[in-house]
């Protein structure tokens, strides 16, 4: 029988209309995209539109030279849902041996030796280009507002600058130029600009108004035709990958500068790296659940664990399915515990038996796992043949720092002074009144990632960190490969329809923050806000995925407002409980769609008071 949501409690409302919706972890991103919408931009037009704002007004959790993941459907094929694929793959320079000849044994959490070629940016003017309406020049238009003209700098960025203001002052000049004028941390609500940037975006425009043979864009999509708006936007491209982007980056990261282990190593992306990359679109795996579809990228990232998670839980009763009870607070913990043990051990951009981590059978095996106190052990299951996984990550404790490592919380990751980064990230969702949908989760090139490019006014990712030193590993760190990352948002269908897109930063807690939030929906008949706002959980018995890659065995982190008596419940089952706050965990967003009456719906995290939704 399905449990039913606690008596309603919600910060907010869930927004309802018919022509537009938004959502997205900061307001100017969420009214930019709105913005499009409003003025005859679709569904992919105002999402990159604001995702270019994230850059700007979250730089502390992405950057033009990190990376991003997206799924959506478009209004003319709304059964064929696709992957915007945003992952750039390791360099041609980044190999086990020069890492290993580096005296390194993991890949650094913060300098440019552990960055992949940047893909956000490409992945964006791809989507542009395939599916969008809007010239280029347009788009940008509110990135370069604000940074050119400024915004309200968010606390927790500076905070975040706060953190590694002695990493920018000792060793990354340019970093400190940028994030400290006049030498000082800027005070939150201060007017920031980053005009390097907005020169990059300017330069971009550029590239596209000066291609041959194509005119010049006009005040609105209308008055210019698909096939110059498309070459404009591949001279964009192609400005970023092999032009004066590309060149900029290949010079600076040849100088050698301090990394997260404390040492200082050069960087290895080259001019050839950024060009051999084209971010593009990909079918994504799929499972039915509780007669929906579910819809995540492939195994070169975490999106089949919380598939995973589902088809063992889909086994359960209904009452075992709510996070909200000592029961189901203990069962889906231990289900994702079995889940991402799959992950660490199978998942890379390699040959993944999905076939079997996602069969019937395999799930009846690993459900039966699942006893009454709580597993202190990491278990991969077998593979088809019954044969262990050749690959066993190191499990390496945590130790003294385990409660700021745990907690991946509501806004800024948790930053230490060498500037490791313990995985936090930003979102956007967008559905508009013909049908197009998507969620997308933008990430890495965090301001305290790497020295900032004074000529770009960005840093590089640091994704390679989720790839292993160990050539047996199926994440094993191979030039050309994509790093398994964690950016993973979520599609629903409904006989054919898309009905729901959401998403969470947080690294490793993304899929099991966003199960909470699916359950609660599709089972608990939750509304989008409630789900949002109630208390969330997460284990973190588990190879994490940022630098050093630490795991509490049994660890389960949990908000506060789970109650007493469901905490205390966990913890005499033998979970090693950390209390975070009550209002600590879970940065989701997403937007829904109900295809019979067209209305639209959208909904938005409330914790740090930062995320919004927007619609009509």
């Amino acid at each position: 029988m399905a449990y039913t949501p606690p008596a309603a409690f919600t910060t907010r409302p869930t927004l309802e209309g018919r022509f537009g919706m938004s959502a997205s972890t900061h307001w100017l991103a969420t009214a930019s995209a709105q913005s499009v919408l409003e003025r005859g931009g679709n569904a992919f037009d105002a999402a990159a539109a604001g995702a270019f704002v994230l850059h700007v007004v979250e730089p502390h959790l992405n950057g033009p030279g990190g990376d991003m993941t997206g799924v959506f459907a478009t209004a003319d094929e709304p059964s064929h849902p696709q992957i915007l694929m945003g992952q750039g793959p390791a360099p041609a320079g980044a190999t086990i041996a020069h890492f290993r000849s580096e005296g390194l044994d993991m890949v650094p959490g913060a300098g440019a030796l552990a960055a992949a070629v940047p893909g956000s940016v490409d992945a964006w003017l791809a989507l542009l280009e395939e599916h969008g309406t809007w010239e280029l020049a347009e788009v940008l238009a509110y990135a370069i507002d604000y940074a050119e003209n400024g915004h309200p700098v968010l606390a927790r960025v500076v905070g975040a600058i706060e953190r590694v203001q002695e990493l920018f002052t000792e060793y990354w000049p340019s970093s400190a130029q940028l994030w400290m004028p006049e030498g000082r941390i800027p005070e939150a609500g201060e007017i920031v600009v980053n005009r390097a940037y907005a020169e990059v975006l300017r330069r971009l425009i550029a590239a596209g108004d000066e291609e041959e043979g194509v005119g010049h864009y006009g005040e609105s999509n209308t008055s210019v035709d698909a096939d110059g708006r498309t070459a404009r936007i591949r001279a964009a491209r192609s400005a970023w990958k092999s032009g004066f982007v590309a060149e900029a980056i290949a010079e600076f990261v040849t100088t050698p500068h301090r990394h997260s282990t404390g040492g200082d190593h050069a960087g290895v992306i080259t001019v050839a790296d950024m060009a051999g990359f084209d971010a593009g679109f990909e079918t994504p795996v799929t499972i039915t659940f509780r007669g929906f579809e579910i819809a995540k990228i492939g195994p070169w990232g975490q999106g089949p664990a919380l598939l995973q998670a589902l088809r063992i839980l889909e086994g359960f009763d209904d009452d075992r399915l709510d996070p909200s009870t000592e029961i189901g607070a203990h069962t889906i913990l231990e289900a994702l515990k079995l889940a991402m043990a799959d992950r660490d051990a199978y998942y890379g951009d390699a040959e993944v038996d999905l076939d079997w981590l996602l069969s019937e059978d395999y799930a009846a095996t690993r459900r039966a796992l699942i006893a009454e106190t709580a597993s202190h052990e990491f278990r991969p299951g077998p593979d088809r043949n019954g044969t262990p996984p050749i690959f066993t990550p190191p499990l390496i404790a945590e130790g003294a720092d385990r409660d700021e490592l745990s907690k991946a919380g509501i806004g800024e990751p948790t930053v230490q002074k060498n500037g490791v980064n313990n995985g936090d990230t930003c979102h956007i969702d967008v559905v508009d009144r013909w049908g197009n949908i998507i969620s997308a989760t933008p990430s890495g090139g965090w301001l305290q990632s790497s020295p900032t490019i004074p000529a770009l006014g960005f840093c590089l990712g640091t994704r390679l960190q989720m790839m292993w030193l160990d050539d047996t590993s199926p994440s094993a760190l191979v030039p050309g490969r994509r790093p398994r990352t964690t950016l993973t948002p979520t599609l629903i269908s409904k006989d054919g329809q898309p009905v729901i897109a959401l998403g969470s930063p947080g690294g490793d807690q993304q899929e099991q923050w966003q199960l909470l939030m699916i359950l609660r929906m599709l089972i608990g008949g939750y509304s989008p806000q409630q789900a949002i706002d109630a208390p969330a959980l997460h284990t973190t018995a588990l190879a994490g995925s940022f630098w050093p890659r630490t795991w509490v065995p049994a660890g389960a982190v949990v908000e506060d407002r789970l109650g007493e008596d469901v905490i205390d419940g966990l913890i005499a089952r033998g979970h090693e409980v950390t209390w975070a706050g009550d209002w600590e965990l879970g940065r989701l967003s997403c937007v829904t769609r109900e295809p019979e009456t067209g209305t639209l719906a959208a909904a938005a995290n409330p914790r740090g008071a930062q995320g919004y939704a927007a619609g009509r």
